[in-house]
């Protein structure tokens, strides 16, 4: 399975978070390079890697990443990578800033949202800075979905 192209020209999404808009309240998103060793660029292609589980800190002046799986390639042999290993962030100094004392002062979560290669081939992940979400504001963002669905439906079916 191949990424999907999908979303601006050149962009090749290999994995979605899909539950983070859902049980976060996504404030800021930034986009960063991913550490990444020569095996897990080669089985990052075939597009099976998952994010869902996924989070980022702060570690040592470094954001890293946690849970990302990237399975092993299979034509790698003895110089395979650890598919869960901790991957480190490529990001400017005043972000790193932003996002630790955000997390640190603000309760804030790093959340990674989609893993996509570039329009240079380079491996991206898009994380952002989100405040988790109550039960009633999950509730109150599933009624809002729902009445949009069948708002549209009985649009369609007016005319």
């Amino acid at each position: 399975m191949a990424p999907k192209k999908d979303g601006p020209p050149g962009r090749a999404i290999i994995s979605d978070n899909r539950k983070a808009r859902f049980n976060y309240e996504i404030e800021d998103t930034l986009e960063a390079g991913i550490e990444l060793k020569g095996t897990e660029v080669k089985s990052l292609r075939t597009g099976k890697a998952n994010i869902g589980e996924s989070y980022a800190a702060e570690y040592q002046g470094e954001i890293w990443i946690y849970n990302v799986y990237i399975p092993e390639y299979l034509q790698g042999n003895r110089f395979n990578h650890e598919p869960r290993r901790p991957r480190k962030l490529l990001l400017h100094k005043r972000e790193i800033g932003k996002l630790a004392g955000a997390v640190q002062k603000e309760g804030k979560t790093i959340v990674p949202l989609k893993l996509y290669f570039n329009d240079k081939g380079r491996a991206k992940l898009e994380i952002a800075l989100a405040r988790g979400k109550k039960v009633h504001d999950k509730r109150e963002t599933e009624k809002k979905r729902d009445w949009q669905r069948e708002k549209s439906r009985l649009m369609k079916n007016l005319g």
